[in-house]
């Protein structure tokens, strides 16, 4: 006799009708989870972990790596496209506790520029014994960062920028959890933000600035932006609200204080430069300003006023630059907006260096000279 309604173990028939319950669609959705941290698992095998848990650093497959991590990147720029967060959360959950993702985050510190300057505990990972057990450290649970060691470099202008340089493991940390942050914040970017993003440069922003200033009917004021220690003023609590990444890790990391001859200091805002994830973290802050811009009605592109007032802004990292059609629509219209915009994140522009121009006198435009920040990403 057939039996109706038996399915093989582990194959349960849906019902027609859907699911019945919450509880229903919480183990459903775990169970997909769970499935893709068993394939995860059986994949990142063939990256370089071995049965016994230890990891042979010089026998990694580089390339098997890049692609488990951009899988899963991918997924996460689809769900964030599609405003499916707990997904995304969960996404970005896998990705971080992946072997995959912590063997790249390894590799990024220890093959960038700031691979041989050490933190406060002075350790650098320069073996690949030393990698490697890096990487398993990195999974490691109750962590907590340590003080950042603050270093000073000469500005053009004689003063001094302060630079916190936090210990490797934590520099690797930021690097594994950028791997997740990453996608969501080059989704959600401003289309004319070119600083700190991956396959933008400088001269892209000039070329910008260039297209729309070039044409006869161009705007012919612009205003130049430049925030005030924008790094070191960014609101705590805005990033905390606002960043979509582990709120935990992020407010350890905003609150670990630095030392500076050999006494710690307190760090109540900013986020420091010379940290990974700092760069990322401040497009964050400011994406969002051309939105604002280009939602106003009176600067709107497919209105009349917006098409007579031609805002435009161009933006490199903190410095940007925006489009007027005269210096009282600059002064009276565009300014109060970033401003109102900057301080709800506890940043102002900077008196000094924030000016209205007309194009007549040339412009000297900041994005043309932080060549050295295509990347920026220490």
């Amino acid at each position: 006799m057939r039996r109706i309604g038996v399915a093989p173990l582990g194959k349960i028939i849906p019902r027609e009708s859907g699911q019945t319950s919450i509880w229903s669609f919480l183990t459903r959705k775990t169970e997909l989870l769970t499935q893709e941290t068993m394939r995860m698992a059986a994949v990142e095998t063939q990256a370089g972990a071995v049965p016994n848990g230890r990891i042979d650093w010089t026998t990694i497959n580089w390339r098997t790596v890049n692609q488990n991590v951009r899988r899963l990147q991918s997924r996460i720029v689809k769900a964030t496209q599609e405003g499916r967060w707990n997904k995304v959360r969960a996404l970005q959950r896998l990705l971080t506790h992946s072997l995959s993702a912590r063997c790249l985050a390894v590799k990024r510190v220890t093959t960038n520029q700031g691979k041989k300057t050490p933190g406060v505990d002075g350790v650098i990972w320069d073996t690949p014994d030393k990698k490697a057990t890096a990487v398993n450290e990195l999974k490691a649970r109750g962590y907590r960062p340590q003080p950042l060691k603050r270093v000073y470099i000469p500005k053009s202008d004689g003063r001094r920028r302060g630079l916190s340089i936090p210990v490797m493991n934590d520099r690797a940390r930021q690097a594994l959890h950028l791997l997740a942050l990453d996608p969501i914040a080059e989704t959600k970017a401003d289309p004319n933000s070119y600083g700190f993003r991956i396959g933008r440069a400088p001269v892209d922003a000039s070329d910008q600035a260039f297209r729309v200033l070039c044409r006869k009917g161009s705007a012919k004021w612009i205003l130049k932006c430049d925030i005030r220690s924008c790094f070191d003023r960014i609101s705590h609590q805005w990033l905390l609200d606002n960043v979509p990444m582990d709120k935990r890790i992020l407010k350890k990391w905003l609150k670990a204080g630095f030392i500076e001859q050999g006494e710690w200091h307190e760090t109540e805002a900013g986020t420091p430069q010379g940290g990974t994830i700092s760069p990322v973290l401040m497009n964050q802050t400011l994406d969002g300003l051309e939105r604002v811009l280009s939602e106003n009605p009176r600067f709107k592109k497919n209105t009349r006023p917006g098409r007579q007032n031609k805002v435009n802004l161009v933006r490199f990292a903190d410095d940007a630059i925006v489009t007027g059609s005269s210096k009282e629509l600059l002064e009276n219209e565009v300014k109060p907006l970033i401003e109102e915009f900057l301080e709800i994140r506890g940043l102002e522009l900077s008196p000094e260096k924030t000016r209205i121009v007309h194009i007549s006198e040339g412009l000297t435009s900041s994005v043309s000279t932080s060549g050295n920040m295509v990347r920026g990403r220490p």
